[in-house]
């Protein structure tokens, strides 16, 4: 509802729309327009109830997009101009197929150093260590910021969650306020990379900022983070607990090599499109094929190393070991492509599609002309943020890049972090906060979160402040 409200309060403002951003036919005022804009409200109402109405966000906004372009196909046939439609529906399908290949290989490789149990040795390692809850709220923090970097934000906070709930899963507030933390941390660490977030790579893809120049954002990131970990560590006790036991677990055979892989994969892409213009998805689908070779590699190779195992196990009469071995299974690259987000991948998809759609209809030429010409860019960015507290900020940034408005470096680095970090405000602003509800069963919930959002203000004040003041 706040989306519609929102829409309708910039059409009150806005000017004549802009025909850059729009089809031949200006449908704003129509009673097509109208009821398409409903459609996308009433699925995005469906998306923001998904924890409490249990139905996956990729299905309203797969249906939304579907109606939306079939009547815009409807009405651009009854207007003889077919072609005009088709066009922008393909000039949109081909954003989508570009981020959802980068997208698809980038949670393989992810899956992949999941599988090979990367993310285990760092979780048994920290448990190891018998930390007290400050340390450990801080050593959290840090890793969630430093891995959301090049992972998505979604598993890293995942992965820190699952360490808390080992240590302190007798101690609710503490719980609540190191989750609170885990999500500050990942979506503050995401926005110095394009790999750290879907929104910095679509602004790195769209060729608006350099992959070296998010770089700039690091300190301003930091200081997102760090004000309101400051401010929470004051009330956390820092009395040390005893270490805890959990099984050893050993890291599996390509581990580091699929790690190598994972950043020179990184390396082709980018320079694909810094060396190459080319799009950086092909450096991807390279990287893909890098991982391919590696498995045919493992599964080829895998019955000598089995074999040699099985012999050193055997000379030390280690029955553990040989149990572990028959427990082996070859690693399959398609197996790890299965396990992708689909569900986050086809709501992106209808995100696209649905905002594409809007913005081919002329709603987002009046969003611009009310954020981006009546207002300073400065402010407009700022709110962008804010909006992507209550709204998710993967259709907040798209929005943004359809109606492609005059900034400079400056500002589009600006967008780039407060859409990244905005999420950060409320609890089920971003993809990690509301997975983190999940996962703690309600003891990081809504409201737990909201009492430090006055904290989260003041580093999201800060950080913009920080960022003007370092990268004007």
């Amino acid at each position: 509802m706040f989306k519609l409200v929102f829409f309708a309060f910039l059409c009150c403002l806005a000017g004549p729309a802009n025909a850059a951003q729009m089809g031949t036919l200006d449908l704003t005022y129509t009673l097509p327009g109208v009821i398409v804009l409903t459609i996308f409200v009433i699925a995005y109402v469906f998306v923001i109830g998904e924890e409490f109405l249990h139905i996956r966000k990729s299905k309203p906004m797969l249906l939304a997009a579907g109606i939306i372009w079939i009547v815009l196909g409807w009405i651009y046939t009854n207007h003889g101009i077919p072609i005009e439609a088709e066009e922008a529906f393909n000039h949109n399908l081909l954003e989508y197929a570009q981020l959802l290949l980068f997208l698809l290989v980038a949670m393989t490789y992810i899956n992949a150093m999941e599988e090979r149990g990367i993310f285990d040795r760092i979780r048994v390692w920290m448990l190891s260590k018998g930390m007290s809850l400050r340390s450990l709220f801080w050593l959290t923090g840090i890793l969630a910021f430093l891995i959301s970097s090049f992972a998505n934000n979604l598993t890293t906070a995942m992965l820190m969650c699952a360490i808390v709930l080992k240590v302190a899963h007798d101690n609710p507030k503490f719980i609540n306020i190191a989750c609170i933390n885990i999500v500050v941390a990942a979506n503050a660490g995401g926005v110095f990379s394009p790999f750290g977030d879907i929104t910095t790579l679509m602004i790195w893809q769209a060729g608006l900022v350099k992959f070296e120049q998010f770089i700039v954002l690091f300190v301003p990131a930091v200081v997102n983070f760090i004000v309101p970990a400051l401010i929470m560590s004051f009330f956390i006790s820092n009395s040390k607990n005893a270490p805890l036991v959990d099984h050893d677990i050993t890291i599996k055979r390509g581990a580091k090599r699929i790690i190598l892989l994972f950043f020179f994969t990184i390396a082709t892409a980018v320079m694909c499109h810094s060396w190459l213009s080319m799009p950086p998805v092909l450096g991807m689908m390279l990287g893909l094929g890098y991982l391919q070779l590696l498995g045919f590699y493992l599964r080829f190779t895998l019955p000598k190393s089995l074999q040699k195992k099985r012999d050193i196990a055997e000379r030390n009469n280690d029955e553990a070991a040989l149990k572990k071995l028959g427990n082996i299974v070859p690693f399959d690259v398609f197996e790890k492509i299965s396990r992708a987000e689909w569900d986050t991948l086809l709501f992106f998809y209808g995100v696209v599609m649905c905002v594409g759609g809007l913005g081919f209809m002329g709603y987002l030429a009046y969003v611009s002309e009310a954020m981006y010409t009546n207002w300073e860019p400065l402010y407009a960015n700022i709110l962008v943020g804010v909006l992507s507290a209550i709204i998710d900020n993967i259709p907040v940034v798209f929005a943004v890049l359809s109606m492609a408005p005059n900034m400079d470096l400056t500002q589009w680095l600006l967008v780039t972090m407060t859409a990244g970090v905005g999420g950060s405000l409320l609890s089920i602003g971003s993809a990690a906060g509301v997975a983190l509800m999940g996962q703690t069963k309600g003891v990081y919930s809504f409201m737990g979160h909201m009492r430090w959002s006055w904290a989260i203000a003041l580093g999201y004040g800060l950080s913009i402040y920080a960022h003007l003041l370092l990268n004007t």
